[in-house]
């Protein structure tokens, strides 16, 4: 496997570490101490790191073809 295959398979990693931990938080009681404006910056930033993780995803699935 190529270095950056393998920056791409630890950065994909992170990502999803640091998504699961905000999709915690959204779903927890918490999320409702910030002021409306934040509550929906968190959750764009959610959704688009969703996006990012799956455009990782194909990246990672095309090493392997």
């Amino acid at each position: 496997m190529e270095d950056y295959q393998e920056r791409v398979i630890a950065e994909k990693r992170e990502l999803d570490e640091r998504w699961d931990k905000l999709i915690a938080f959204i779903c927890s009681d918490r999320i409702a101490s910030l002021p409306v404006d934040e509550q929906d910056r968190l959750k764009r930033q959610c959704k688009i790191m969703g996006e990012y993780s799956a455009v990782l995803d194909e990246r990672i699935s095309a090493f392997k073809v």
